[in-house]
C-alpha cells in the first residue's frame, strides 16, 4: 500500500504522492487510474514529490486526470509549498517543476504566494503552430461563431493557455467550446481554455477548461494567464482578483521583473492508501 494526502486549492484537488525516498510505479497509465473519481482515489491532477537538484525542496510532478505528464499547476504548487514550508519548518522554499522553478512564500493563515516567473507571450513559446499577435487575435473555431472568439490571447505560464474574453463567463459555452479549443491544430501541445469577464479594473471573473481535465473549479496558471492577457488588453490593472468558480486568486504582474505572483488557499482533506498495482489491475 502507498500513503498519499488529498489536498485542493480552491476546490482544484490533487492527490500528493511522496517519492522523495522510494521511487513509485506512477506513470499516465497509473496516474489515470489514481484520478478515477468512481473506481480510483478522484482528482483532477495527480501530484508526485520527487528527489530536487539545485536548491529546491522537491521536484514536482504533475498528471492531470487523462494521465497526461504537464509542465505546471499553480494550485498544486501553493499545496506542496505549504507541505514543504511545515516539514521544513521555514516561511520560503523553491519547488522545481518542468515548466521551471516556482519561489514559494507562506502568506498567513494556509495561504502561499508563489512566484510563477515572467509569463512567455511569443507565439513560438505558448507554443503556437501559427504566427499571430497572442495578445489579440481572432481563433476560429468549426461550429461557433467568429464574433466570440475574436478577442482572444495567449500566455504561457509554464504551460499554455488561451483566454477568451466574454461578456458574461457564467453563460460562456465551457463545456463545448473549451474542449474544442484545447484540442485545436493552432495548438499542437494543447491548451488550456479561460473564459473571462471583466468586472472592473482589478477584478475579473474566470471559469476554465483545463487541458486534459475538463471543468475544475480553479486554475492558478489560468488565473496568471488571465490577468496578464487582460492588462496587456489594457482592461486591469497589473493587481487584480480572480473571482473562479472555487473561491478567489490576487495575481500581480510585477513590473519591476515582469514576474507573476500568485497568492491562494491551500486546504488539507484527508489522508489514505492506495494498492496502486491492484487500482490499475481494476482501471
Amino acid at each position: 500500500m502507498t500513503t498519499f494526502l488529498k489536498m485542493h486549492g480552491l476546490g482544484n484537488d490533487f492527490v500528493i504522492f511522496d517519492a522523495r525516498t522510494f521511487p513509485l510505479p506512477l506513470n499516465s497509465v497509473t496516474a489515470k487510474a489514481v484520478a478515477d473519481r468512481k473506481r480510483g482515489v478522484g482528482c483532477d491532477q495527480v501530484i508526485v514529490m520527487e528527489p530536487a537538484k539545485n536548491g529546491s525542496a522537491t521536484f514536482m510532478r504533475i498528471f492531470n486526470a487523462d494521465g497526461g505528464e504537464v509542465e505546471s499547476c499553480g494550485n498544486a504548487a501553493r499545496c506542496v509549498a505549504y507541505l514543504m514550508m511545515a516539514e521544513r519548518e521555514t516561511d520560503r522554499i523553491q519547488i522545481a517543476t518542468t515548466g521551471g522553478p516556482l519561489l514559494c512564500q507562506s502568506a498567513g493563515d494556509e495561504f502561499v504566494t508563489v512566484d510563477m516567473g515572467a509569463p512567455h507571450l511569443d507565439w513560438r513559446e505558448i507554443p503556437m503552430s501559427q504566427a499571430v499577435d497572442t495578445a489579440n487575435f481572432a481563433l476560429p473555431v468549426p461550429g461557433f461563431e467568429l464574433s466570440a472568439l475574436s478577442a482572444a490571447s495567449a500566455v504561457s505560464v509554464g504551460n499554455p493557455h488561451c483566454v477568451l474574453f466574454v461578456a458574461d463567463a457564467e453563460r460562456a459555452p465551457v463545456d463545448t467550446l473549451g474542449p474544442a479549443i484545447e484540442h485545436h491544430p493552432w495548438f499542437p501541445s494543447r491548451t488550456n481554455v479561460e473564459f473571462v469577464e471583466r468586472r472592473g479594473e482589478d477584478r475579473l471573473r474566470m471559469r476554465v477548461w483545463e487541458r486534459g481535465a475538463g471543468i475544475t473549479l480553479a486554475c492558478g496558471t489560468g488565473a496568471c494567464a488571465a490577468a496578464v492577457a487582460a492588462n496587456l488588453r489594457g482592461l486591469t490593472g497589473r493587481k487584480v482578483q480572480l473571482l473562479l468558480d472555487g473561491g478567489e486568486l490576487t495575481i500581480e504582474w510585477r513590473e519591476s521583473d515582469d514576474h507573476v505572483l500568485m497568492t491562494g488557499p491551500t486546504r488539507f482533506s484527508f489522508a489514505g492508501e492506495v494498492d496502486i498495482p491492484r487500482l490499475t489491475e481494476n482501471a
